[in-house]
């Protein structure tokens, strides 16, 4: 794969690759994925973020495991800061972004210090029926269902859709221990056909959550946005915290959430591009050989 021009954002620590398929030399095959997003021997990202810009603005997201993903609320933020840096989209306006299973409108709200951009996101409405996240177990509403894990003990899980599967669990204390033993086990539990994205959640004030997140195909991150949102939505649902303008509290920083009495979700954060680069050749037949 030579002549690759590719960039990279993060947001809030989450960070992505972002290339143009018109720009591809070849096609994005999950072991290319893999070496792009490997930390070691390739650029080393949570993901890789594939835009077509024609008529309509299109994107796909892949995890660095090669897999495809839905939606990711910090992927899509740091597609707004490319798109609005190489002037596609202007400052103050909405626009359309399409995605494998759904659209969604953004808006670059403004320009932050050091080159950062505050993006807001309308991830569309949650939902919480277990069939929409593939949970075998419960068709219905999927709220404080506790869920025997393979390796003994359980969780108490909410199951969320914003057009990607997650499951939130809240504690009443976040610990390390507890985080990476049942998180992973849930992300790949035989329950969720289709695996899912995991939060661990407490409520930390009226209106401010903090939350831990294991993401499908991705393992531990610093944040996301979509989580960010499903746990806002279930916090809402269970009535834990109002409806309305709330914070989620991540390792890699702060984001707003919006949730609407209808359960519409809206995302408000920064994100910013790091870097533009170009592939040296032979790199990935290096990784490949390697592997």
């Amino acid at each position: 794969m030579s002549e690759l021009l590719i960039a990279k954002g993060h947001g809030l620590g989450n960070d992505y690759l972002v290339a143009d398929v018109a720009a591809l030399p070849a096609p994005l095959s999950p072991a290319r994925i893999r070496f792009l997003c490997d930390r070691h021997r390739g650029l080393g990202s949570d993901g890789i973020l594939l835009a077509d810009v024609g008529e309509q603005i299109r994107l796909r997201i892949f995890n660095p495991d090669g897999t495809e993903a839905e939606k990711s609320g910090n992927g899509l933020r740091i597609f707004g800061a490319w798109l609005y840096r190489h002037g596609r989209v202007r400052l103050g306006e909405w626009f359309e972004v399409g995605l494998i299973r759904d659209t969604v409108r953004l808006r670059v709200e403004a320009e932050l210090e050091q080159g950062a951009l505050l993006i807001r996101v309308a991830l569309g409405r949650a939902v919480f029926r277990g069939a929409d996240v593939a949970f075998q177990p419960e068709a219905g509403e999927a709220l404080d269902y506790e869920l025997a894990l393979p390796a003994g003990g359980s969780a108490r899980i909410n199951t969320v859709s914003l057009s990607n599967p997650h499951c939130v669990v809240f504690v009443d204390a976040l610990r390390r221990d507890d985080f990476l033993s049942r998180a992973p086990q849930l992300c790949t539990h035989p329950a969720f056909r289709a695996g899912t994205n995991v939060q661990f959640a407490r409520v930390a004030g009226p209106r401010t959550l903090q939350a831990w997140i294991w993401e499908r195909g991705a393992g531990e991150t610093l944040a996301s946005g979509s989580s960010a949102s499903a746990v806002c939505a279930a916090a809402v649902r269970r009535g834990l915290v109002p409806a309305g303008v709330l914070e989620v509290v991540m390792p890699g920083g702060t984001a707003s959430v919006e949730v609407t009495p209808a359960y519409e979700v809206i995302l408000v954060a920064p994100a910013q591009l790091i870097y533009r680069a170009v592939l040296e050749p032979g790199a990935e037949a290096g990784y490949l050989a390697a592997g």
